[in-house]
């Protein structure tokens, strides 16, 4: 279980209920509550395969926060996983006043519109360069503030034109998303938590498995403005690097290894296992995520292109306040638009869905 900071809000009570705003997604469950009386919002996360332990939070919060009572607690539910496990929450928690369930994209909107424009500080660029750069946005009604995109990145991805505080149009997504980066390094690497992936793209270098610029030209390819560091081919070194350690064939059709009498193209267990001692899962962790987070970029920059947008909002529990992560999707943005766009961030990216339900009472 993890927790965001918990931030100050002041929240008007109605009827003295206990309201508990849950998003159940697809990778990840989260929870936005305050205690009554508190005006302190809290902020809590479970993978949402352990839905078990997701149900023993919501208990233990009930008992902690509302002395045990339920009669008045009122579950508020959003996301996929407000349909899917209902009736393990009608079972669960039985004795409560209500659980009532709200549209997911609706919700992801009215938490952005508040995290914008009520939370202070809550919204940031970054770069590598410049750091994290607190950005004061203009009051709700001001016409600077909208049209913006929202590129809600979960297990999968979805892209939102926002027109106003509650007119809204999806118009693309990306089935490439935290979910793909997650269940394709679990797979490569055996890593056991999303934390912990990102946590060795830290030490991680990608060059060891991306095929760069520098490594087709040698050097810069300045004149369309590729550096010799930009990435060419995501993994572009691996077949390559795995083609030459393998004991070529010779003319009789038979290894030149002495000890391999196999026929032509054919690979012991243990020559597989030695080749893929090369390439280390810090290295395989970092190219993969640059792999997703630019493809994010690049498909976000033309959305708004598309619809004529400059501000383009990353939400949703991919980004994690991961620096690597949030300067390739600036990086792209700014890249792609040649500096017109830009991107923005928040502190509670993953928190969008379930404030906006929370919102809802």
């Amino acid at each position: 279980m993890s927790g965001a900071g918990d931030i100050h809000f002041p929240c008007q009570y109605v009827e003295r209920t206990f309201t508990i705003a849950i998003d159940i997604g697809g990778t990840l469950a989260k929870v936005v509550f305050s205690p009554i009386d508190s005006q302190i919002l809290k902020f809590y996360t479970i993978e949402t395969e352990r839905i078990q332990k997701f149900v023993k939070l919501l208990h233990s919060i009930i008992d902690e926060y509302n002395d045990g009572l339920y009669d008045n607690v009122r579950i508020v539910a959003t996301g996929g996983g407000a349909y899917k496990f209902y009736d393990l929450l009608t079972k669960e928690f039985s004795k409560i006043k209500d659980i009532e369930r709200i549209d997911e994209m609706q919700c992801l909107i009215k938490g952005l519109d508040v995290f914008i424009h009520e939370i202070p500080d809550e919204v940031f660029t970054y770069s590598d360069q410049d750091g994290a750069k607190d950005v004061r946005l203009p009051p709700e009604d001001s016409t600077q503030t909208y049209p913006y995109i929202l590129v809600n990145i979960g297990s999968g991805v979805s892209i939102l034109k926002v027109d106003a505080p509650s007119t809204f149009t999806r118009v693309g997504g990306s089935s490439l998303g935290g979910g793909t980066l997650w269940g394709l390094l679990s797979l490569i690497t055996g890593a056991q938590t999303y934390d912990q992936m990102l946590d060795w793209t830290r030490e991680g270098d990608n060059a060891n498995v991306d095929m760069l610029v520098g490594d087709i030209y040698g050097n810069d390819y300045g004149k369309i403005g590729l550096k010799s560091s930009n990435i060419a081919s995501s993994f572009g070194k691996v077949f390559q690097n795995r083609r030459n350690s393998v004991s070529r064939p010779n003319s009789s059709g038979l290894s030149d290894s002495r000890n391999n009498v196999a026929g032509p193209h054919t690979t012991s267990h243990a020559d597989i296992d030695n080749r893929n001692k090369r390439f280390k899962n810090p290295d395989i962790c970092k190219s993969l995520l640059y792999a997703i987070s630019n493809n994010i970029g690049q498909i976000a920059y033309l959305q708004a292109k598309v619809h004529n947008v400059q501000n383009i909002y990353f939400g949703g529990s991919y980004i994690r306040g991961h620096l690597t992560t949030m300067n390739t999707l600036s990086y792209a943005i700014n890249f792609w638009s040649q500096g017109t766009k830009q991107a923005f961030f928040l502190k509670h990216e993953g928190y969008l869905g379930a404030m906006g339900a929370f919102l809802d009472h």
